[in-house]
């Protein structure tokens, strides 16, 4: 019966019902009956580079593997030779922990065959996938996972999916795969229960684990399997990078500029390939007012004239030169701080907008007459209703704060009281990369075309009114502490500044902790409140108070192209969400079940 309803067929409308069950009656009210209304490039040539900045780049991705390796405890050689080429309804579903946490009862969006032969091609979505052999990098990541679920589950007949894995060998790559993506209880229920008993040899016959790492010369890959893959794969999705926001400057430039640079040396050499795609983010665009549009690749020309010039070159070569000049002792601090000091420098916010932004610029590099499309999401948080509402895996961008918060660590928090928060459900992103990877890969030309997933313009959710949303659900459904009793929160309290949020955390922590608690244990738990508030404000508050939003027009037009049939199932419109019901019903829960793993009412 539920094998069955998986497979019902696609309509213009989805109704929602998601319930926890085994929990107190507040918290069945976190998701509530829902219909889901998701109904709903500029193309820029690639120009040429001068020989010796293309030489110059080149030694420096030797260079940086070869310094990397040293550091690891090996040695590998790396060249620059690969960059010389390019031949051309209702259902349970249980997670890991049992009856307690999220059954889903939505529909799932899949269906047979024979529906999907009958639906209107628009863009051709379908068409395009089926037997398609896809690359995809950051494979056990968040968003990655979404997209594989996404893939199989509405292109069962798409080809392999090579599926890129950093281990040490086979073996341990394969136990990634099996622990981290097929045994995936809730993430692939849905599938599970449309294979049933095939489900195991419906995933191994689509997945192929491939062992390897981006920053190693050609991928790190075995040599027979890399020869399939140049053989075989159409499209290659780049999903690996470091989200840290302060991250190790060595560490962040290896893998946000020197990784995407490795795998497209490599793409270039994929005898079928129709499309490369690089997962971004909006916030590649240094800090600055007005509206960001999709128009352009990164290019160091692009920093802010008020700012220095920006040379990648450069960069990396520091990078490398301060890894070999500072001293063991205090390493990492010293090398998070470089990233800091240097995107402060240029424009940016933080080491992981600084370097994503620099991985753009080096690939427009090398790019030549590659097809590109770069996919720039905003935030990414919990799916908006697919594979169900709510689903998140870790503690992301904004959860720190929330998850603070609701136990009653943080009662307030520096926000620009006039400011957007740019925010965008996983699964919307998603389905913009598929519709991106139809639309570009039929074309198979050198172009770059760029979509931001954002939703500051064509939606804007307002700092204040999130800060707002946090309240009424905690104030509504608080958290249960470790001694099985609720955390009773007050509305949170929002700084127009930093300095108005320091002079307040110090007393109201003080004030939160005259409880009976004396001498050293109640100024260490001062302390240690003041320092995780004060450690949260600084991380965030480039964010907080962003001045920019981001254009998705040109999403926006790709969404429109789009057949009502692809909308329904491909949808990415963010106009659709109702940012009131997504935040308080939808992604505090699905943090709470997935991310803060609440179970049963109770807290770990």
């Amino acid at each position: 019966m539920e094998a069955a309803l998986c497979q019902c067929s696609f309509s213009l409308a989805y109704k929602r019902l998601v319930r926890v069950t085994d929990m107190s009656e507040k918290h069945e009210r976190w998701l509530m009956k829902r219909s889901s209304r998701i109904s709903m490039g500029s193309n820029l040539g690639s120009g040429k580079i001068a020989a010796k900045s293309y030489t110059t780049f080149s030694m420096l991705l030797e260079r940086f593997a070869l310094t990397r390796n040293k550091r690891d405890g090996h040695v590998v050689s790396v060249t620059a030779a690969s960059f010389d080429s390019y031949p051309n309804n209702m259902r349970k579903i249980q997670g890991d922990g049992g009856d307690h946490v999220l059954k889903d009862t939505t529909v799932p969006y899949g269906g047979t065959t024979s529906t999907l032969a009958k639906m209107n091609e628009g863009i051709g979505v379908l068409s395009f996938l089926r037997g398609k052999n896809l690359f995809i990098t950051g494979a056990t990541g968040f968003l990655a996972k979404v997209l594989i679920e996404k893939i199989l589950r509405a292109v069962p007949d798409v080809g392999k999916i090579y599926l890129l894995i950093r281990a040490k060998n086979k073996e341990s790559a394969n136990e990634r795969l099996q622990s981290e993506i097929i045994n995936a209880e809730l993430m692939f229920k849905c599938l599970r229960q449309i294979h049933g008993k095939s489900y195991q040899d419906f995933m191994l016959s689509k997945l192929v684990t491939v062992v390897g790492d981006v920053r190693e010369h050609n991928l790190g890959l075995d040599a027979q399997l890399g020869d399939v893959i140049r053989k075989e794969a159409n499209i290659i999705v780049n999903s690996a990078a470091t989200t840290d926001f302060r991250e190790r400057y060595d560490v962040a430039v290896d893998i946000n500029i020197r990784g995407p640079c490795l795998l497209m040396s490599f793409a270039k050499t994929c005898k079928k390939l129709e499309l490369f795609l690089h997962i971004s983010t909006a916030y590649v665009h240094a800090i600055g007012e007005g509206i960001f549009m999709e128009e352009s690749l990164r290019e160091e020309a692009s920093t802010p004239s008020s700012f220095p010039t920006l040379d990648v070159n450069l960069e990396m070569k520091l990078a490398l030169d301060s890894l070999e000049d500072f001293k063991t002792k205090g390493l990492t601090r010293k090398m998070k701080e470089l990233g800091l000091e240097r995107a402060r420098k240029f424009g940016w916010k933080d080491t992981y907008s600084f370097t994503k932004a620099m991985g753009e610029m080096a690939m427009g590099k090398i790019k030549g007459e590659l097809p590109m499309v770069i996919v720039r999401p905003s935030v990414i948080e919990s799916t908006y209703r697919e594979p169900f509402p709510g689903w998140i895996e870790g503690i992301r961008m904004i959860d720190p704060i929330i998850s603070s918060y609701g136990k009653g660590q943080l009662t307030g928090f520096p926000i620009d009281l006039n400011g957007v928060f740019d925010i965008v459900p996983a699964d919307m992103v998603v389905n913009a990369t598929l519709a991106a990877i139809t639309r570009h890969g039929k074309g198979g030309k050198g172009d770059i075309n760029i979509y931001h997933v954002a939703s500051s313009v064509a939606n804007p959710l307002l700092i204040r009114d999130l800060f707002t949303f946090f309240g009424d659900h905690f104030i509504s459904s608080p958290w249960i502490g470790s001694e099985g009793r609720p955390i009773n929160v007050q509305a949170c309290k929002m700084y127009g500044s930093m300095d108005e949020f320091s002079a307040h955390i110090s007393r109201d922590t003080i004030q939160q902790n005259l409880n009976g608690k004396l001498g050293q244990e109640f100024e260490n738990s001062c302390r240690k409140l003041v320092e995780r508030a004060k450690y949260l404000a600084n991380i965030y508050e480039p964010y907080m108070f962003y001045p920019g939003r981001f254009d998705n027009s040109n999403a926006q037009k790709l969404m429109e192209s789009m057949s009502e049939e692809e909308k329904g199932m491909f949808g990415f419109d963010v106009r659709s969400i109702d940012w009131k019901d997504y935040i308080l019903n939808v992604h505090i829960p699905g943090l709470r079940m997935h991310a803060m793993k609440e179970k049963a009412g109770l807290s770990n």
